[in-house]
């Protein structure tokens, strides 16, 4: 089955912080969220929580836990693709007021050139 959409990770300046941050990961917590970006893909906007959850301003975030730590990544929509925009992982229930900045910074940047933005490489 084909996706339903296709997963691009924010790249700036030729630095894309979200593969980087996987890459730090311990094995099962790096299964664990490739398994939940797969989810994704497949199910694209009709990916619920406790999965997933609309956070306002066309933002999402995507999330998992590993024992006692809840990990997310912030993404949008962009037509067919599903864009990670921002990572971060907490033990708080909500998503820290800059790193919602900065997603909506770089879901602007990407509409604007999403050529200029999308990292190559996958998770």
């Amino acid at each position: 089955m084909a996706p339903r959409v296709w997963l691009v990770l924010y790249a700036e300046e030729g630095a894309c912080p979200v593969l980087e941050w996987f890459r730090e990961f311990p094995e099962r917590v790096y299964a664990k969220g490739v398994d939940r970006v797969e989810r994704l893909a497949e199910l694209g906007h009709e990916l619920r929580r406790p999965e997933a959850d609309y956070l306002g301003e066309g933002i999402y975030e995507l999330r998992w836990r590993y024992q006692s730590v809840n990990y997310r990544l912030l993404y949008c929509f962009h037509g067919r693709e599903a864009v990670v925009l921002s990572h971060g992982l907490t033990k708080e229930d909500r998503i820290p007021p800059r790193e919602m900045d900065l997603a909506i910074r770089r879901k602007a940047a990407f509409q604007k050139n999403p050529e200029a933005h999308a990292h190559e490489e996958a998770l």
